[in-house]
């Protein structure tokens, strides 16, 4: 459990991080139509 909490987490708070921070910048990247929310219905 110590090994998990010392190197593992960290790891993955950092991915998680990361794969958020790259899915935030790619919206730029995007053309107009395709960062708009997806219609209703």
């Amino acid at each position: 459990m110590q090994f998990f909490r010392s190197t593992l987490l960290p790891i993955l708070i950092v991915l998680l991080f990361t794969l958020a921070l790259v899915a935030v910048t790619a919206r730029i990247w995007l053309p107009g139509d395709m960062a708009a929310p997806a219609p209703m219905g």
